[in-house]
């Protein structure tokens, strides 16, 4: 993810929302207001949670769509971006070749 959207989203990656706002902006070139607003309405939090790092680290465990720290049993790598992609109904090009495998 290039820096720049890094730093406009204001949230810091995996940790928060960063990751998903960031790829809602880059595959359906959404607004970063716009992009907020879709991926805190697929995760059923507010706006402002998506930057609470107390809050979406609670989200991400209950979704399952991976966390900065490995957990037994949490999906990480693939497996996240696989939930990701269904949460969000985006393609994510690794999912899809690995769809196409099997």
């Amino acid at each position: 993810m290039p820096i720049a959207h890094g730093m406009a989203a204001g949230m810091g990656g995996i940790r928060t929302a960063g990751d998903l706002v960031a790829r809602m902006q880059m595959t359906r070139k959404m607004r970063i207001r716009d992009a907020k607003a879709y991926v805190a309405e697929k995760l059923k939090v507010s706006p402002s949670d998506l930057s609470n790092e107390h809050v979406m680290r609670e989200v991400r465990e209950e979704l399952d769509i991976g966390i900065i720290t490995a957990v037994p049993g949490c999906a990480k790598g693939i497996e996240a971006k696989i939930k990701i992609a269904a949460l969000l109904g985006i393609d994510i090009a690794c999912v899809t070749r690995l769809k196409k495998k099997f």
